[in-house]
């Protein structure tokens, strides 16, 4: 063999050893199969609902570090590649006006004031939030996931453990012990108190003999929206006594699980039941399920030949009082996108070591500014989300603002104040007293589970 064939030889040699290297050590998501879903990133339409966004004055509430200040501090190779905010969606999904939406608010938000990009994936059936949060982990690509909703809490835990380097925000869901995880919990019980509370007001104010509620599945974080609501009622009751001077029958209060988020229709039945037996307020937590709720309600007055309520629904987790302008007196606004938010801002914190530890747990309350009783004011911004949603036109917003401010208007002022008032008392005092249970029992109760939650409604004379 001359030298000239066996340099030659030599160079094939290390070519064909190159070849063979790279594909044994390429990067995961190279092997990694296209999504079951839909994967998207943020769109110049997208933009437009983060402009929105700004407006929300309780989102101040997770913006302890200037948005410019952190961007700066946390260039791309410090995340290590990791420059998009990954959100799983739960089954209800984008478009359902309520808990999707605003998780898609904070993470919109999240993404422009941080300068990442947003991904999205939908999940259209349980059996999808594994194959989802396990794409999006072998990426390597995301800052954070968020799994929005209670019921990927166990898909949270096996792909966190499979992906210990992926950080994780868990929307509703505890998950203990990972240092990965962090869990995001509301107390639904603090505003689920200020609606309640409403509604005890309002029915003695009407003359009505009872108020309602319709729920989703059958969940432990929906027991908390049941306490609170049901001693917000009886206290409602408590304080039209002493305003009005007059004694009042305690109301009766009905409570229907539907099993599903998803299923108007179930919701809209379970409503006009309650109607049926004298309900004249009823209160939704059961997500997409509760815009049956707002027909029930909706189609009940205009048989009377009302254009407004009573009987009214109260909304839940977005302000959805402009979806039936004038049959939703107020909504318990549970602030998914602040949760979410503040994940994204507690994960960029770790990589910039300006916190130790990111998992643990994330509570936020009245005080935190998670959950609050809607106000005319919080109205422009979800009136734009559903601009941009497509649900209503540019032209109507005015419309709807002034109908929801007209209904508002025939409410006295006192029962207004004195709902809003609770909710400034709760932050400092726990210990108010109704039916023999102070609210501060309550929290001591939580976690509820269904033996807990039936010795409360026992108590306040539920069903």
């Amino acid at each position: 063999m001359n030298k000239t064939i066996l340099v030659a030889s030599i160079v094939i040699i290390i070519i064909v050893a190159g070849v063979a290297v790279y594909f044994a050590t390429r990067p995961e998501e190279e092997k990694t199969v296209t999504p079951t879903e839909q994967t998207t990133t943020t769109q110049t339409t997208e933009h437009h609902a983060v402009e929105h966004a700004t407006e929300s004055t309780t989102m101040q509430h997770a913006e302890e570090m200037p948005a410019e200040e952190a961007s700066q501090q946390l260039p791309a190779r410090e995340l290590g590649g990791r420059n998009k905010i990954c959100v799983v969606y739960d089954i209800g999904g984008r478009g359902d006006l309520s808990f999707n939406d605003m998780a898609y608010l904070g993470a919109s938000k999240a993404a422009k004031d941080f300068g990442l990009d947003l991904v999205e994936v939908q999940s259209t059936s349980e059996s999808d939030y594994l194959p989802n949060l396990r794409t999006l982990a072998r990426s390597g690509k995301c800052a954070v996931i968020v799994a929005v909703g209670f019921l990927m809490t166990d898909a949270v835990k096996q792909v966190a453990d499979e992906h210990p380097d992926q950080l994780f925000a868990i929307i509703d869901g505890y998950i203990e012990g990972k240092p990965n995880v962090l869990s995001v919990l509301f107390k639904e019980h603090e505003g689920s108190a200020l609606a309640g509370a409403l509604a005890g007001m309002l029915a003695h104010y009407y003359g009505c003999k009872a108020v309602g509620v319709v729920l989703g599945m059958e969940i432990p974080v929906l027991y908390k929206f049941e306490a609170g609501y049901y001693w917000g009622i009886r206290y409602g009751e408590k304080i039209y006594e002493q305003h009005t001077g007059q004694q009042v029958e305690p109301l009766k209060i009905f409570f229907t699980y539907t099993g599903t988020f998803n299923d108007p229709a179930k919701g809209k039945q379970a409503t006009e039941a309650q109607l049926a037996q004298g309900a004249c307020i009823v209160y939704n937590v059961a997500g997409a399920t509760g815009l049956g709720i707002f027909e029930a309600v909706e189609e009940a007055a205009k048989r009377e030949g009302k254009d407004m309520g009573p009987p009214f629904a109260i909304g839940v987790d977005a302000d959805q009082d402009w979806i039936k302008p004038g049959f939703i007196i107020a909504s318990m606004m549970k602030r998914v996108d602040v949760g979410v938010y503040t994940a994204v801002k507690r994960a960029l914190d770790y990589y910039n070591g300006k916190v130790d530890q990111y998992g643990g747990v994330l509570e936020l309350g009245l005080a935190e500014g998670g959950v609050a009783l809607s106000k005319l004011e919080d109205l422009e911004t979800f009136l734009n989300m559903a601009v941009e949603a497509g649900t209503i036109k540019p032209e109507q917003k005015q419309e709807i603002y002034e109908k929801v401010k007209a209904m508002r208007e025939q409410i006295p002022d006192w029962i207004w104040e004195e709902a809003y008032k609770l909710g400034d008392t709760l932050k400092t005092n726990k210990d108010i007293e109704v039916y023999g249970l102070k609210f501060s029992d309550i929290e001591k109760m939580i976690p509820l589970d269904s033996k807990e939650i039936k010795e409360i409604r026992d108590k306040l004379k539920v069903g």
